[in-house]
């Protein structure tokens, strides 16, 4: 019957139909489409049978099944597939009707199609979708962007799908226009990228360096968990260090040792060499799954380099054992703090760059429920931002200033004793170089400047002149006066 259906969806795999079964669980009719017509039939027939879920086996079909104005979302493979399917149904749809991207699109494709779509008449949301399928189903985390005048039409369906804080408020809201919503979901999968190789870091000091078993190591998660660590990532680490086998050996070292990645997290460090942001730690876990994915390399090198990995038995020395492991905790949360630091340092370069309005405590708040960098670490986050809406960077914050430095001496402590015992822990020092460099007054840049003004000219700037006048010397005498030009900053 044509005209009857709430809302469209194109895209029947695990994350699209827990999402067409979520909305259907709170009132709505969904008509859905895939292009292999036998999924339609099959999701009828399975998941959705004695649902209102309408099975629709053309576009065509799929178009008329929707009321006025008609709201479709794509659940599809990022990239020519989401060109491919807007030209097929721009035909097919009238003035003012909707099409929404809920998948993990580049934010910069995101602002091109928010364009050419609203060019057409048409309406445009690239919206972000966090929580796995387990979110689908039961509530995610939605950060909406793009055409603002759709934002009306599709807030009621997805602030009722999406997950609640325990006040009820939704883990969906506005985020700004064209490419913003996807912009934020990159930014918290890059975040996810960070908070897990923090962790696995942990994981590694405790089974090779203190020879922990991996009871022990759940135990000491579980407990963490239950205090300021409190977090999803958390909690499933507890769980899998805990899981075994039909042998009764540990599951997770049956695993092998190469991580794999979708992109996002990689995006997301492009990003900030795009805008000039320094996100470190985020680069840095990117750069740890490559690594991991030299397998055979690693096992190559193992035998002709050797490893230089050992017990941490001296650790008696600098601290007792359980002290070493609360400074280990000490490590995960200041790495935590800065890369989050960072990844809204990143948010704030980009609402610059491209003209958004981003309300950063809004925008933590979206991630307290729902989704996979969920925790109640993030409610912190939500509180610095509304007391001080300009906060240049987290970290400034009192609250995350006095964990920072209540931090200080175990995160130390880790990261010199992984050095001196050669368990790598790339997170932990680059978020703690990025802690002493960003809090120093002073860096060593100025003999960098030197040397580009030498070798070409490039100026600099006076400590003892205001900002913004430039200088060249003639180092060698055998130059001029000509430069190539101020420097970026």
């Amino acid at each position: 019957m044509p005209g009857t259906a709430d809302i469209g969806l194109i895209g029947l795999a695990v994350m699209g139909q827990n999402l067409v079964l979520n909305m259907d669980d709170h009132g709505y009719t969904v008509a859905v489409y895939n292009r292999t017509i036998s999924k339609v039939d099959e999701f009828i027939a399975g998941p959705a049978e004695g649902t209102k879920v309408i099975g629709t086996h053309s576009l065509e079909e799929f178009a008329e099944s929707l009321v006025a104005p008609r709201r479709v979302m794509l659940m599809i493979k990022a990239g020519s597939a989401i060109d491919a399917i807007i030209e097929e149904l721009i035909p097919l749809l009238d003035e003012g009707d909707i099409i929404i991207d809920g998948g993990n699109s580049h934010f910069t494709d995101t602002i091109r199609r928010t364009s050419y779509v609203e060019g057409r008449g048409l309406r445009f949301v690239g919206t972000g979708v966090s929580g796995g399928e387990e979110g689908a189903r039961n509530g995610p985390s939605i950060m909406p962007g793009g055409s603002s005048a759709a934002w009306p039409y599709v807030r009621d369906i997805f602030q009722s799908i999406a997950a609640k804080v325990a006040d009820g408020t939704p883990c969906c809201d506005w985020v700004g226009p064209d490419g913003a919503g996807h912009f934020v979901k990159m930014v918290h999968n890059g975040i996810e990228y960070g908070d897990m190789q923090v962790i696995a870091e942990a994981y590694n000091l405790m089974k090779v360096g203190l020879g922990m078993d991996h009871d022990e190591m759940s135990s000491v998660f579980r407990t963490w968990g239950a205090a300021d660590l409190d977090s999803y990532l958390i909690d499933i680490t507890a769980d899998i260090l805990a899981f075994r086998d039909k042998a009764g050996d540990p599951l997770v070292e049956k695993i092998l040792d190469t991580a794999g990645q979708k992109g996002t997290g990689k995006w997301t460090a492009i990003s900030a060499l795009d805008l000039g942001t320094p996100v470190t730690l985020v680069a840095e876990a990117v750069f740890a799954r490559i690594l991991s994915a030299l397998k055979d390399e690693r096992v190559v090198a193992q035998d002709v380099l050797g490893s230089s990995t050992r017990a941490i038995d001296d650790v008696a020395s600098a601290a007792p054992a359980g002290r070493f492991v609360e400074a280990i905790r000490d490590a995960l949360y200041a790495s935590k703090i800065v890369s989050y630091a960072q990844g809204f340092m990143l948010l704030r370069a980009a609402a610059e760059e491209y003209e958004w309005n981003l309300d950063y405590g809004r925008i933590a708040s979206l991630w307290r429920e729902g989704c996979i960098i969920r925790a109640a670490f993030l409610d912190d986050i939500t509180s610095a931002y509304r007391s001080s809406p300009d906060l240049t960077n987290l970290m400034l914050d009192d609250f995350f200033a006095s964990a920072l430095a209540k931090a200080d001496e175990g995160w130390r402590l880790v990261v010199t004793t992984a050095v001196s015992h050669g368990i790598p822990v790339p997170a932990y020092s680059s978020a703690l170089a990025f802690y002493d460099g960003y809090r120093s007054g002073r860096l060593p840049a100025n003999l960098i400047q030197a040397q580009r003004d030498y070798f070409g000219a490039h100026t600099y700037e006076r400590t003892d002149r205001p900002r913004g006048e430039f200088f060249h010397t003639n180092w060698t005498g055998r130059g001029g006066d000509t430069t190539a030009g101020t420097y970026e900053v």
